[in-house]
């Protein structure tokens, strides 16, 4: 095995264990909801919750990343996503639990960036586009996540249970992967705001990055519910609404690097709204379970490209160091991910799920409107090396 081919092992191990875990808890949102028979509006808070705890330690994963390295954080990370989720398994009343959900989005907010960090840092010492293909395995882990969903409720596995055996068994599963020689750089973060938001062309990369991530985490909390309250299918089928999702990401961001170097960044990230917008309307249009599956797919497509797009740009960027830059988009990238499932929550409250669920045709159209904003998203495009 080749020395390139053992890194992107390492690190796809790594994003792998990250999607895995969110996987597993957003395949078990709707068991977690009658356990604590939680409202939409109830469980949008909750989920806000988790989005501010993963917001809030967006800056200070960046600033140690860069001061202590990447890859040495991401492996500090993994271990707390999995004594978090371990706390969210053990834990009965909803006051207690809550506090688990927040810790649980910290942990994961924190693993986000340093892994990204990392992956940057490997991407760009390579010298080829790899960056959506670590995402394909996020989506991909994402997937087996929620399929893990569908087998659990299938065998009457309750939540905690399916919890506990993730906690345990991906950290050390990706511990395992991770071992690989490599010394990341190590800077000490340039002064400025605890939480930067990007500023010029990068606002509008930040900002692209956002509308496709409030996609993606509107499939990953609501997906489920949607395929039980609006289209009408038991609660074992209703996951793999998700995993047609998951599956199609993986699919777009395995060949991620053909498609940007065919198309050019600028028309793959048109592409992808374009196909965005036909998959959500299609799911809000028909809503019955094969059209539903198909329009999940075509939203898949669409919404794959843009993270990984934006994350090389920030990796790119000529004065900021890595982590600072990635810490800065995905302040607004997983932003969208995160606060996306509790808005759609208090928008499905006051009208419908199939209403709030509408919002995505919106987030379709502006990732079509900026698509020139990606323009040199590319890995193998010349750029100043950041201040290490």
């Amino acid at each position: 095995m080749t020395r390139h081919q053992r890194l992107w092992i390492a690190v796809s191990a790594t994003f792998m264990a990250n999607g895995g875990i969110y996987g597993v808890w957003a395949s078990r949102i709707p068991a977690v909801a009658q356990e604590f028979q939680l409202e939409h509006n109830q469980l949008g808070l909750l989920l806000l919750l988790l989005a501010g705890g993963a917001i809030l330690s967006f800056p200070i994963a960046g600033r140690l990343a860069d001061r202590h390295g990447a890859l040495e954080m991401s492996k500090l990370f993994i271990l707390g996503v999995g004594v978090s989720m371990l706390a969210l398994s053990f834990v009965t009343h909803v006051w207690v639990f809550t506090l688990a959900v927040f810790l649980f989005g910290m942990t994961q907010g924190a693993m986000d960036v340093a892994m990204n960090t990392w992956a940057s840092e490997v991407e760009r010492s390579v010298k080829k586009p790899w960056m959506p293909s670590f995402h394909a395995m996020w989506s991909l882990s994402g997937a087996l996540g929620g399929l893990s969903g569908y087998l659990a409720v299938t065998l009457g596995l309750s939540f905690s249970w399916h919890f506990a055996i993730a906690a345990v068994a991906v950290p050390v599963l990706c511990r395992w992967g991770m071992n690989v020689k490599w010394q990341s750089k190590k800077t000490q973060s340039a002064p400025g705001p605890m939480f930067p938001i990007p500023r010029g062309p990068l606002f509008f990369v930040g900002l692209t990055c956002l509308c496709a991530t409030f996609g993606e985490g509107t499939m990953i909390d609501w997906s489920a519910i949607y395929m039980i309250e609006i289209v009408g299918t038991d609660e074992n089928i209703a996951p793999i609404g998700f995993v047609a999702f998951s599956a199609a990401m993986v699919l777009m961001r395995l060949f991620g690097g053909v498609v940007i170097t065919t198309l050019g960044v600028t028309r793959a990230a048109l592409f992808s709204g374009i196909s965005a917008l036909i998959g959500i309307l299609v799911v809000v249009g028909l809503a019955t379970p094969i059209t539903s599956i198909v329009g999940f797919i075509f939203m898949g497509l669409g919404f794959a490209l843009a993270f990984p797009l934006a994350i090389t740009s920030a990796g790119n960027h000529p004065t900021l160091p890595q982590a600072q830059a990635i810490a800065s988009v995905t302040t607004l990238g997983y932003g969208g991910l995160l606060l996306a499932p509790p808005v759609i929550g208090f928008v499905a409250s006051a009208t419908s799920l199939r209403g709030a669920f509408g919002l995505l045709i919106g987030m379709s159209v502006l990732l079509i409107a900026l698509a020139p904003a990606m323009r040199g998203g590319s890995a193998t495009a010349e750029a100043a090396p950041a201040n290490h």
